[in-house]
Order: C-alpha cells, then structure tokens, then sequence
C-alpha cells in the first residue's frame, strides 16, 4: 500500500494551531487541502494564517515565490461537512473529547467514500474508542503530529483494535512521503513518547519533593550531566503546567492508577495556584520579565580539595572514562581488582561510587556520583552525600571533579540521584512497551529522539550502560521504596536474566 496520490485532496478539521500545522504540511508536499471548522469565518482565518506563514518563509528562501502561489491556489476553506466528501484523507485536530470526536467521525463516516482513510491527532485518548463508533473502523487511524506540526519531524502512526493494516501501512507512507519521520505504534495510553516520557518529568519532581534539590539544579543536572536538551522544570513551563500534567493524568487512568505513571503533587499544588508556566508569567519559574531571567542559579559547590590519587577498585562500568581523565588532570590513579564493589577511593579513606539505588547513609562514609551522557563533556556533575559523611570525603570528591573541569552541584541523599533513576525508568519502560507489543525498539528509540529530543535512544542507553544496568538500579531502589513504582519490568528482568545466563552467572 502506497502513500496517497498528490493530486487526493486532503482535509484537516479543526483549525487551531494543530489543525493548521497539518494543514501546512500537507498543502508544502503537494496535496489540494480542505480546512473546516465548526466554528463560522476560523476556517477563512486559518487559510489566511496559513498563507500567511508561507509568505515569511519565501521571505526566508525556504520556499520559492512560485511554490507558495501554487500552495495558495490548492488550500480552500470548506463551508459545511459535505465540502470534504471527495477528500481521500480526513485529519480531525479538535477538542479532546470523546464524544466530540465520535460525533464528527459518525457524520463524516456518511460524507466521505468508502476509501478515504478517517484520522485522529489525539494525543491523549484512545484510538480505539474513538473508532468505535464508526460503522467501519477498519479506516480509522491515528496520526499523531508534535508541534509545532511543520518543524518537527516526528508522527506517531497508531493502529486501534480494529484498524486494518492496509489503513496503518497508508497513513505510514503518506507521512513518510509529506517529510515525516513516522513510527508505527499500537493503541496504548500515551502511545510511544507521552507514555516512555513520564519519568523524566516524574522523577525530577520526586526529587524536588523529597527536597533533595530545587529545581534549577535538578534541571542543570539534567542539562549538563544528562545532554538533555531542556530540564523538566523549564520544559514543562514551556509546555504548561496544566497541559503537562492533564497527559501524566490521563495516562495514570488509562493503565488504572498503575504507580509508575502517580502524578505529581507538586504538580498539582502549581496548577491549583494558576502557575502554568511562560504562558502566566509564572511556574516552576518566575517569567515576570519576560524571559526568566529571574530563574535563581543551580546550588554550585565551592572549591574543594583535589586529591593527589586515588584508588580505583574494580570495573567502574558506564564511568569507567573518569579514569582516562583523572590522569589527565595530573591526578595519580592506582587500580586494583576488587569482587567486592566498584569505586574510587580517596586519600581520607572515604570512598566515590557511581550512583546505584542505594543511599549515602547506609554505608560508612560514601559519596555518590550521577550518571552522565558523557563524562568528558559533562560541565556538571551530582554529588549525593548524607548527614554521615566526613566533610573531607565530600571536600576530596568535589575537588576531584573540579580539577576535571567541572561544576559540582551536591544533592541530597537522594537514591539513584537524578539522571541514573531518570535514565533508569526510561530504559525500563521502553523494554515493557516493546515486549507487550507498543511499538519495535528502533521506533521507540526514532520517537524519543524525535519527539522529545532526547540525547539518546532508551534502546542506545540500555546498550551503552550495559544488559543490567537499569534493572540492577531499579531493584536496588525497589527494595528502598517498595510502593511498586521502581519495581523493575519483567521484560527488564528477562533482559538483564539473559545476559547473566549466557555468562555462566545467575540473576
């Protein structure tokens, strides 16, 4: 099944800022485009709006004068319903309401040919039920756009209970043939990036809760240790509190209250206040000038004592490169092989380990470290101490790092800190999703890379940190918080199983 003649027209109902993203990108790949709104003159507005941005970018030389009259003259706004009734593809982009929905698709169901392809951008309901109202939901599909819809490559093609595959494979190639990046996924609460995504947001604000940061450094930590693109703090004023939190929302429902996906109460207590980010002028952050430049600085430790060595013991593992630049600082290092852990440790005697799920408090003078995308990069790195450890310990592991380069910013005795639990529940429910058939690990990885710009693929994480990394970190914090929302997948487990099967080992 090919992707859809240029010369189909194609429709898009509801013309806010979705609905007219789509719009632009089908009518930019060469299709005659049909806009309808409920709502009397938007649909004139939007083809106006639309006409509008494609002026700006021939003024950019992204698009010639002679295309843009082209596009012009194939984009009509439709006066009722029946105007769409020769249209091979309908896009819905309207309220998010089931019932709207199902509404608009019933009437459209008795408008359109047998074979035009039905499609809904949702992002937060069900496929499937939206389908089921249809006397045909064989066509049914979801084509779900990120926005700004004609920037940003990414769609989720998603496949209800009932969508036929012929239907799927359709929408697949014609996203594909508009520039798209599509990724097939099955009809499951958040399909691919809203649901994989939930602890990054999560995470950063259980941390905050428990008072083990505030939120600029939870977000430099995550920026500048993790190579994310934004922390969760400033990415969810960017998106709205109310937004953001509604998706965490209805995913938590839709897997019945499953623990993984609790919503925040911090959250709730911002929205309740009418905090809702860049949009209200205040969030997580202060935007009264315009541009958060209020935001208060990440907690960055004072300098610390360098250590003239260190010992490392046993395989250091996803940090194993910190070697290479301790010695380049000058700094002796001293390896010995160790069955017992995997640490460096200083000249007091205290000792430095890579973050695991465990707490400071619970071993006699330790100081963690986070898990970083790259430690030769990194400009941050995390420290994790308790009320236990000497203060030379915690000197001796903030100078090591600054003679690195690096900022320090040390957190509470957070366990699992900030980018490895992160990182750690990501991997975790990537594995879940693929063995329960949401979508392949190349699709899932294209779609978070994608769709949230993350540094990496959950499936490049899991493969660079190594088969147990994530499930060993996971139940570590499992035993420490026992509520069931770190409990490790049985796919993470059969994950990391077979790597210690096939080395002769046992789980």
């Amino acid at each position: 099944m090919t992707a859809l003649d240029l010369s189909s027209p194609v429709a898009v109902v509801g013309t806010g800022t979705m609905g007219q993203g789509i719009a632009q990108v089908a009518l930019v790949a060469g299709h005659p485009v049909r806009l309808y709104d409920a709502a009397p003159g938007r649909a004139r507005a939007a083809a106006d709006a639309i006409v509008a941005r494609l002026d700006r970018l021939v003024e950019k030389e992204r698009l010639t004068g002679a295309d843009r009259d082209a596009a012009r003259d194939r984009l009509r706004p439709a006066e009722s319903l029946g105007d769409l009734a020769e249209c091979a593809l309908v896009v819905e982009a309207v309220l998010e309401r089931l019932d709207v929905k199902q509404e608009l698709f019933r009437e459209l169901e008795g408008i359109v040919g047998e074979d035009c392809l039905l499609a809904t951008n949702t992002s937060s309901l069900s496929v499937t039920a939206i389908g089921g109202a249809l006397a045909n939901p064989g066509r049914f599909v979801g084509l779900h756009f990120f926005n700004p819809a004609p920037l940003l490559p990414l769609v989720e093609v998603v496949s209800g209970f009932a969508t036929d595959v012929t239907s799927a494979t359709r929408a697949y190639e014609t996203a594909r043939a508009w520039g798209k990046t599509p990724v097939a996924c099955a009809d499951t609460p958040g399909f691919i990036v809203n649901r994989i995504a939930r602890p990054f947001y999560a995470e950063a604000f259980a941390v905050y809760e428990a008072q083990g940061a505030d939120p600029a450094t939870i977000d430099a930590v995550l920026r500048e240790c993790g190579g994310f693109r934004m922390g969760a703090f400033e990415l969810t004023d960017l998106i709205g509190q109310d937004v953001n939190e509604s998706v965490t929302h209805s995913v938590w429902e839709s897997f019945f209250q499953d623990v993984r996906f609790t919503p925040s109460l911090a959250q709730r207590r911002l929205v309740e206040s009418g905090r809702l980010g860049r949009k209200t002028g205040h969030g997580w952050y202060d935007y009264a000038d315009g541009a958060g430049g209020g935001r208060p600085e990440p907690h960055t430790a004072e300098p610390g004592r360098t250590p003239a060595h260190v010992v490392a013991e046993g395989d250091l593992g996803p940090a194993s490169e910190l070697l290479a630049l301790i010695r380049e600082a000058g700094i002796q290092v001293r390896e010995e092989d160790e069955d017992h852990g995997t640490r460096l440790v200083l000249p007091s005697g205290g000792q430095l380990a890579l973050a695991d799920g465990q707490t400071s408090v619970e071993f006699r003078d330790v100081v963690y470290f986070d898990l970083a995308l790259d430690y030769r990069r990194a400009t941050r790195i995390a420290l994790s101490a308790s009320q236990d450890t000497s203060p030379q310990t915690l000197a001796e592991a903030t100078g090591l790092f600054q003679a690195l380069g690096k900022d320090v910013s040390v957190i509470g005795d957070v366990p699992g800190m900030i980018v490895a639990r992160t990182v750690a529940r990501i991997v975790d429910l990537a594995h879940d999703a693929v063995a329960k058939g949401v979508a392949t690990e190349e699709d899932i990885d294209t779609a978070m890379r994608l769709g949230v710009n993350y540094p990496l693929g959950p499936f490049e994480w899991s493969r660079r940190l190594g088969r147990n990394w994530a499930y060993a970190l996971l139940d570590d914090l499992h035993l420490r918080d026992p509520s069931g929302r770190y409990a490790p997948s049985l796919a993470l487990y059969r994950h990391a199983y077979a790597s210690d099967k096939r080395q002769g080992g046992s789980s």
